[in-house]
């Protein structure tokens, strides 16, 4: 069994690091904060003093970084994972990240003997703790297969998305998505009940429509937006405001207009400089409300009822 190592156990590295633990694949941990990396030294982990350590001593290494800037840093800085990458090595960054960065950052691994894929993942903290997520993966199909088992160990929708840099492409593609619909639905929304629409009535002819099959975002809406609280978040707005960023970027970087993304980003921009950043992505809601001049308050719709409602009734 590979020995895999994992170099950031932050609310996504942490979860995800747990669950390969569980699945009893020697490790070695990296994070500059000891509180994270206890438990898993009293699971029997190793504690490496650097990425090039864990490197050094891991067949395959995963990476769980805030964003682009630290990617680079732990990817290919001075003690990073390049420096002590043996060849033959695997490095995996799960990192929501730039497409061209990791493309930038695989000849240089192969350089050495060594392979790259770029495969971050989809689920929030609660899926990352409970193997519920989505891991998008780029890179060399051949790699891809060998460390599927890996994957799986953490993830319960592994899919192949292509050559380096598609896992990341298809990451961005996904929330830009999921960012645009919300923002569809906040507008949807104060529309109906400001026109006279009770927010339940409103609710039902959605989750009855084919936006019903969408039972994450219902259930965010309902515990976030219904109920006016947006703290603790499940997905934070300043990560809404970097994923949404990145995918501009991506737009820009190939000449593919983005008016509505770009919207959105303007949205999320808007609420980072109230000072929202900690809060859950969909108090941008708040923002629509406010310009309304409406609320969208239904305190007794249970959000787990309304994920539920999705799961068991795949015809509506």
């Amino acid at each position: 069994m590979e020995t895999v190592g994992f170099i950031g156990l932050g609310n996504m590295g942490g979860g995800m690091a747990g669950n390969i633990q569980k699945a009893g694949y020697p490790m070695v941990v990296f994070d500059i904060r000891e509180e994270v990396v206890k438990p898993f030294l009293d699971g029997g982990a190793r504690l490496a003093s650097s990425p090039a350590e864990v490197a050094r001593l891991s067949d395959v290494i995963l990476t769980s970084l805030p964003g682009p800037r630290e990617v680079e840093q732990v990817a290919t800085g001075a003690e990073g994972v390049l420096e002590g990458i043996n060849p033959g090595g695997i490095y995996v960054d799960l990192s929501t990240s730039r497409p061209t960065l990791i493309r930038e950052i695989e000849p240089k691994f192969r350089e050495k003997g060594c392979h790259v894929l770029d495969a971050p993942v989809s689920g929030g903290k609660s899926g990352a703790a409970t193997r519920n997520l989505a891991v998008m993966v780029g890179g060399e199909r051949e790699i891809f297969d060998r460390i599927k088992p890996l994957l799986d160990a953490f993830g319960d929708k592994v899919f192949y998305a292509g050559s380096i840099g598609a896992g990341s492409v298809a990451k961005l593609v996904h929330n830009m998505i999921g960012h645009g619909v919300r923002q569809a639905i906040a507008e949807g929304l104060t529309l109906g009940v400001k026109a006279g629409v009770e927010p339940e009535a409103l609710w039902q002819c959605v989750r009855r429509g084919s936006l019903g099959r969408m039972s994450g975002l219902h259930e965010g809406i309902a515990r976030t937006v219904f109920r006016g609280e947006f703290e603790p978040a499940s997905f934070s707005l300043a990560l809404s405001r970097k994923d949404v960023g990145l995918a501009t970027d991506l737009g820009r970087e190939f000449n593919v207009p983005m008016p509505l993304a770009n919207l959105v980003e303007q949205i999320a921009i808007e609420g980072m400089n109230r000072g929202w950043g900690d809060k859950d992505s969909s108090v941008t809601f708040l923002l629509q409300e406010e310009q309304a001049g409406v609320e969208v308050r239904a305190p007794h719709v249970d959000p787990a009822q309304a994920a539920r409602f999705i799961s068991t009734h795949p015809e509506a």
